[in-house]
């Protein structure tokens, strides 16, 4: 079980990476267009730079109203066994027939019901077809209508059971939505104790990478909070926060459901930092010049980008009860930022960029943004004292922590290798992989490879371990080797090799 839902959230990756350049040109194009903007920065007035910033919030808006559409395909590609090209586009005719069904049944019912199952209803349907396109991809029909057999058939099939699956949502997802938003408003009723635990869950799942399968039912259904906006129901915390965004009469502090956001910042731009700094201070004197830049480079793609493993796969495997007490720390970092109000939200994750973004430039009256700076260095002493106590208790192999370690520590964001050395590494991992005949299904996602196995049993985990991973995670049916940000580019290669 743990196993597809794992997969499901990496399935989540693709269409979620997605929201960065949205939320960019959402957050830009709104916060440039405001009063005190056009006060503050008289050349935003010109004619050409308000025609620019228009382009760019009509933009933003035009890809969250396709997201459903964009899960549509990233759950079907990222579900597949193969082919993936041809599961993207039963992906688009599915949705296509899907809504264009609902929206017949609404018509021809004459009720004035609006039926939106949204990114919920999306993820249903692209788990259905890609069901339908691992079992009948390589299907034989009779001699005249041999031309549909094969890959040809699944966008036909498809097709007609997304109109089985429209007529069926018609009927159905009132009832559901509608225990969504009754599960919502008891989630909402627990106040700072549901924010805690959904910080707290977050975190801990993050650990085996099924944290994607959890945060999109609270930012994209009912769950996450049901409100107006520029006369519309809206439901989903971050389809609320994007309406707002968009809507140029909307004032006020932004929507409650930023709880599920503002945490992040506290902990990825102060907490994670401090306690690589705490680490650091962990191993010997002498070792710690050449393991700086290791501690360093964690420490800010943290900071800057809100991507965690390079510190979390330090100390995750070697002590778990280091990984349960951070993630009870992250748990009370958004509760605190729930407690004092803190309204910024996020694209993808809690870093610097987002922060400047839906944080600074959208204002502190809408956000209590301000509030973050002394919580976050408060959260920054306390990650670190927690950390250097602990450690100091506790003897776990970190990078360069035994004295007679001579070489740097590996460097998970160094993305200085040149085009032929990513090839060989690429190679190796291929090669530890127990070749490409033992592998059943390979993804990246934003750290890490993800990849089921025929059998565990021809990996070689000694040389995969060569390549300088943080964490070799043996799963069941597979293996997840934490890279960092070069694990796309390691991808993208083993693929090649594969052809």
């Amino acid at each position: 079980m743990l196993k597809k839902f794992s997969k499901l959230g990496q399935a989540f990756v693709l269409p979620i990476s997605v929201l960065p350049i949205a939320g960019l040109l959402l957050g830009l194009g709104s916060a440039l267009s405001t009063e005190p903007a056009l006060s503050a920065l008289p050349f935003l007035q010109a004619n050409w730079v308000q025609v620019v910033l228009a382009f760019m919030l009509n933009a933003g808006k035009m890809i969250i109203s396709f997201l459903p559409l964009l899960f549509t395909v990233g759950v079907t590609t990222g579900l597949a066994d193969g082919d993936q090209g041809t599961a993207a586009v039963a992906g688009v005719s599915s949705y296509a027939v899907f809504i264009g069904t609902i929206s017949v049944a609404v018509q021809i019912s004459g009720t004035k019901q609006y039926i939106n199952p949204g990114v919920i209803g999306a993820i249903f349907l692209g788990i259905v077809v890609a069901y339908l396109h691992n079992k009948f991809r390589k299907v034989q029909l009779s001699q005249y209508l041999s031309f549909f057999g094969g890959s040809r058939f699944i966008p036909i099939i498809s097709s007609l059971c997304a109109l089985l699956m429209g007529v069926f949502f018609y009927f159905v997802w009132p009832f559901f939505n509608q225990g969504l938003v009754v599960l919502g408003d008891l989630f909402n009723k627990l106040g700072v104790v549901g924010t805690f635990i959904y910080g707290f869950i977050l975190r801990l799942s993050g650990g085996v990478g099924v944290h994607h399968a959890i945060y999109p039912l609270f930012w994209y259904s009912a769950l996450g909070g049901t409100e107006t906006v520029a006369g519309l129901n809206i439901v989903g915390a971050q389809n609320i926060y994007f309406a707002q965004l968009a809507d140029p009469n909307f004032s006020g502090l932004f929507t409650e459901g930023t709880r599920f956001f503002a945490g992040r910042f506290t902990t990825m731009m102060f907490g994670l930092p401090a306690a690589a700094l705490a680490m650091y201070h962990s191993i010997p004197k002498e070792n710690r010049k050449a393991n700086a830049k290791f501690y360093k480079d964690a420490a800010l793609t943290s900071f800057s980008n809100g991507i965690t493993e390079p510190i979390e796969y330090t100390f995750m495997t070697k002590l778990p009860k280091l990984y349960l007490v951070h993630s009870v720390l992250d748990g009370l970092a958004f509760m605190f930022t729930d407690l004092l109000e803190i309204r910024i939200a996020n694209t993808f994750s809690g870093g610097l960029i987002d922060f400047l973004i839906f944080g600074p430039l959208q204002g502190n009256s809408q956000t209590n943004w301000i509030r973050i700076i002394p919580l976050g260095l408060i959260w920054a002493v306390i990650y670190y004292l927690v950390f250097r106590f602990v450690l100091s208790k506790n003897e776990i192999d970190l990078p360069g922590s035994k004295v007679e370690e001579l070489g740097p520590a590996k460097n998970l964001v160094n993305n200085e290798d040149s085009e032929e050395s990513i090839e060989q590494t690429a190679a190796i991992i291929l090669e530890g992989l127990g070749g490409a005949e033992n592998i059943a299904n390979i993804r990246a996602c934003a750290t890490r490879l993800r990849v089921q196995l025929h059998d565990n049993s021809r990996m070689d985990k000694g040389k995969l371990e060569s390549t300088k991973p943080v964490a070799v995670l043996e799963v069941d049916g597979g293996v997840q080797v934490i890279y960092g940000a070069k694990s796309n580019i390691y991808y993208a290669e083993i693929e090649e090799l594969m052809k």
